[in-house]
């Protein structure tokens, strides 16, 4: 009996931790490819980055440049709406930067030798 209760208890843990949450992630991103409409900036999983111009059943047409470039795309190439960039706002450059020079500062003190108690 109790093998049994624990093989059952380390399914439904398994299914928690990882079953569920991916399924999760799955169908909001399913969502946000159903949700696409003509105007939105996506980023494609390539990284490719453009406005949608046109949308069909399977696939979007996106406007990559200035100079009109079109590419056709299927939905499942679409990674994120809006632009994803790995640049940092300022603020978190600046405190990065500052305990950088905190680490580096040298210590100018020395510690007073302990005396033993006899």
């Amino acid at each position: 009996m109790e093998p049994i209760f624990m093989m059952v208890a380390m399914l439904a843990i398994f299914y928690f931790i990882l079953i569920r949450p991916e399924n999760k992630r799955k169908k909001q991103a399913q969502e946000m490819r159903d949700s696409l409409k003509k105007g939105d900036t996506v980023t494609t999983i390539g990284g490719i980055v453009g406005k949608i111009v046109s949308t069909d059943q399977n696939t979007i047409i996106i406007e990559t440049s200035e100079d009109r470039v079109r590419m056709e795309l299927t939905r499942w190439a679409v990674s994120t709406v809006g632009v994803q960039t790995g640049e940092q706002p300022e603020n978190a450059k600046k405190e990065k930067k500052e305990k950088k020079e905190e680490a580096a500062d040298p210590v100018n003190e020395i510690p007073a030798p302990e005396k033993e108690e006899k």
